[in-house]
């Protein structure tokens, strides 16, 4: 008898546990059908209106390439404040610049800045608790995302993975880069990583504001408003653009549904950067039905050089339809390449904290700034092209004949996708 009660709460355990493994909402099940091309006026109204604020004009964007031009660049932006500032990271770990930025902001506090900070708890567990303190103690609002409490036990595997920094609501920074001795440098070495950035100006940087406060509110129940936060904004250039977001609590398709939008709008190419490449297989065929009907797509995505080797065994295992599509494979060799960016007819430029997996597409907050904008796109393809010089191209020949023990690996890695 004794048997029932324990079958009883191990079945509630495993229960308990796929449930707080997993969002709850219903997935895109069916391809996109294909409407229009990327250059047709709809699919600029399409893309606004399905993923959230529509697009805006007159602004402005800066590439930053590793951390020897993002973190001075950020420095500069936050000793430059004079109202407010807000930062939402993933990744805050110890180290000089950890330290550094810290300090920056503690300094605005003291004169007087409102400084808010919101960093995911899994992300910041590395981080110095000098830092917290120091921030604290200046007067600056620092708040841990989804720490763990009884309560929340449903948002555990809920982090925020948004990489967002808005300085008086004029400026705003987003991309791929944590605070870490990691992101130093400029990819010199297996030590430092290759990593893009990017600074913005004009009325979008409103839009990263809000994206900011949606999970301010939902940390904090306190809402910041007014013209410190959203002031008007002149426009200071002719790009067009927009902000968008996505969160298990709401909306935690858009992210998917805004790649497979662009994907099957392409016409001529597909330029793909991806730290981590673990696509389902909707977004498999949705890049095949690309490149059959004639799309260039070139993806590039780390190579042994990884932070973790799960993820790129389990993204190697699903390459074999991409190749015998005609999909170029790449590798970066130098060091851990945690670049995100999409670019799509040399137009579409999607930057932002996004992965291409389903941990990104299902279960993280994230958040992608969408740029419409020829000449920008052209400099994002160079810069590609670059990347592409320093890597690795996988063939389908090469891909079949690997050893099986690596293919066995890679295919019990991918039973982990959903989780990646």
């Amino acid at each position: 008898m004794l048997m029932i009660p324990i079958t009883v709460f191990v079945t509630l355990v495993i229960v308990l546990a796929i449930a707080n493994l997993s969002s709850g909402e219903k997935k895109i099940e069916h391809k996109i059908e294909r409407l229009y091309a990327s250059d047709d006026p709809q699919f600029l109204r399409s893309m606004g209106l399905l993923l959230g604020p529509p697009v805006v004009s007159g602004n402005r964007f800066e590439m930053l390439l590793n951390g020897e031009h993002i973190f001075p660049s950020m420095l500069e932006g936050i000793r430059s404040a004079h109202k407010t500032i807000t930062f939402e990271t993933f990744i805050y770990w110890s180290g000089e610049i950890g330290e550094q930025i810290a300090r920056a902001l503690a300094d605005k506090a003291r004169e007087g800045v409102a400084v808010h900070v919101l960093l995911d708890w899994v992300g910041s567990s590395k981080m110095d608790k000098r830092y917290l303190n120091m921030l604290q103690d200046a007067g600056a609002e620092v708040i841990q995302y989804h720490k763990p409490h009884w309560t929340g036990l449903g948002r555990m595997n809920d982090r925020t993975h948004r990489k967002l920094l808005v300085i008086d609501g004029h400026i705003g920074f987003t991309g791929g880069v944590g605070i870490a001795p990691e992101w130093t440098g400029h990819a010199q070495d297996e030590k430092h990583w290759r990593d893009t950035h990017f600074r913005v100006a004009g009325p979008v940087v409103g839009h990263m504001q809000a994206v900011f406060m949606d999970n301010w509110v939902k940390a904090t129940g306190n809402v910041l408003h007014g013209p410190d936060y959203f002031p008007e904004v002149e426009g200071v250039g002719d790009g067009l653009a927009h902000m968008f977001s996505s969160s298990p609590s709401g909306g935690s398709d858009d992210m998917q549904l805004m790649y497979l939008m662009a994907i099957t709008a392409a016409t001529r190419s597909i330029h793909l950067a991806s730290a981590y490449f673990v696509p389902d297989k909707l977004t498999i065929n949705a890049i095949v039905e690309a490149a059959k009907r004639g799309v260039k797509v070139q993806i590039l995505t780390p190579g042994k050089r990884i932070d973790t080797h799960t993820v790129r065994e389990a993204s190697r295992a699903c390459w074999g339809n991409l190749l015998r599509a005609g999909v170029e494979m790449f590798e970066y060799q130098p060091t851990m390449f945690h670049c995100k960016l999409l670019v799509v007819d040399e137009y579409l430029v999607s930057v932002g904290s996004t992965n291409f997996d389903s941990r990104s597409f299902k279960l993280n907050d994230e958040a992608n700034l969408n740029i419409y904008d020829h000449d920008f796109a052209k400099q994002q393809t160079a810069t590609f092209a670059d990347d592409i010089k320093q890597s690795h191209q996988v063939t389908l020949d090469a891909w079949l004949r690997r050893p099986f023990p690596e293919k066995l690996i890679e295919k019990f890695a991918s039973l982990l996708d959903t989780q990646l």
